[in-house]
């Protein structure tokens, strides 16, 4: 049994939507070319590939809802998208046992009532938060409530990045070149999100909260000895002002170890070795990212059980990050 974890759709209800409210309907090409990510038919297709042992956990596809809809209207937005999903799992259940539902960020009374209304009404499994809300911190007291109540449910925020290209790599410049705002931009932009999480002593009012971080933990296991010797032994040695929100005990690395990874790396089986070592089997979970690959969905799956094919893993660790570790997690 192979549970993706972290495959992205639009249900053709949303997405209709969703191109409705585009200000700029051209931005939406790269939507537009990927058939399976708004076609279910086409979608159930691709997946028929890889046998029916192989199933989807759905999370919506970029871009976040508040960068489609203000405060008044995300509400609703999100609404349809999550009423569309459980659609899809209902008619489905063979190959999406379950969704994580959206919330309207930018509006966090209506996000909590939202946050509610998709888990006790709609069956929803978890939540998707974006790494920033509209350039406004996850560290921001404004959404403090959704991480407690998650926390409180035991159930999974599923943490994907969020930058775009007006984000420019200098400050001389109006705009990032060369998608470099997404190759490098988004593992910076997850790995801020989660140091932010951190230092807001996030994990010391909740340590066991369940944040699944998209790309293997980005930039973190990498960075363990610049995250460890470089900075938390010598946290405030280069620069003064900042305070910590709440004292933490711990050293970092302990706290950034308590976050979640998927094998989400477009088939890098060097990028699993690393992040495998720094979480562990028992904090990483198999996911693919489809249908964002170059064949539009197949590719990314067939690379990523490749990839963990070649890694020479117990049977125990493979069947943990196949599928054990998320149906735990969700009570699947």
């Amino acid at each position: 049994m192979k549970i993706d974890a972290y495959s992205h759709i639009l249900p053709a209800p949303y997405f209709a939507r969703m191109r409705e409210l585009a200000v700029n309907p051209g931005a939406l090409k790269r939507w537009l070319e990927l058939p399976a990510l708004h076609d279910v038919d086409e979608r159930l297709r691709m997946m028929a590939e890889f046998g029916d042992d192989y199933q989807q956990i759905l999370t919506l596809s970029s871009p976040p809802i508040e960068l489609l809809a203000g405060p008044s209207a995300s509400p609703e937005l999100a609404r349809l998208a999550n009423e569309s999903m459980l659609e899809l799992c209902q008619r489905h259940p063979d190959r999406f046992p379950a969704f994580v539902a959206s919330l309207p960020m930018n509006n966090p009374d209506a996000a909590m009532a939202e946050l509610g209304h998709a888990i006790d009404v709609l069956g929803a499994r978890g939540v998707q938060v974006f790494t920033n809300v509209s350039g406004r911190p996850l560290d921001d007291p404004a959404f403090r409530p959704v991480f407690d109540e998650m926390a409180k449910r035991d159930l999974p925020i599923w943490m994907h990045p969020a930058r775009g290209a007006a984000f420019a790599d200098y400050a001389t410049e109006d705009a990032s070149r060369y998608e470099i705002w997404w190759a490098l931009g988004w593992p910076y932009e997850t790995s801020v999100a989660m140091s932010r999480l951190v230092f807001s002593g996030l994990f010391e009012r909740h340590p066991a909260i369940k944040i699944i971080t998209h790309h293997m933990g980005a930039m973190i296991p990498y960075l363990e000895g610049r995250i460890g010797l470089g900075w938390s032994d010598q946290l405030g040695s280069r620069t003064e002002g900042d305070v910590l929100d709440e004292v933490l005990p711990k050293g970092l690395l302990e706290y950034f170890r308590r976050f979640y990874a998927d094998t989400a790396l477009s088939g890098s089986a060097i990028g699993m070795r690393c992040g495998l070592e720094f979480f562990g089997p028992d904090r990483v979970l198999f996911a693919t990212d489809c249908p964002f690959d170059p064949e539009g969905g197949p590719m990314y799956i067939r690379e990523t059980i490749k990839a963990i094919g070649s890694l020479g893993l117990s049977p125990d660790a493979r069947e943990r990050i196949y599928h054990l570790n998320i149906r735990s997690m969700i009570g699947l």
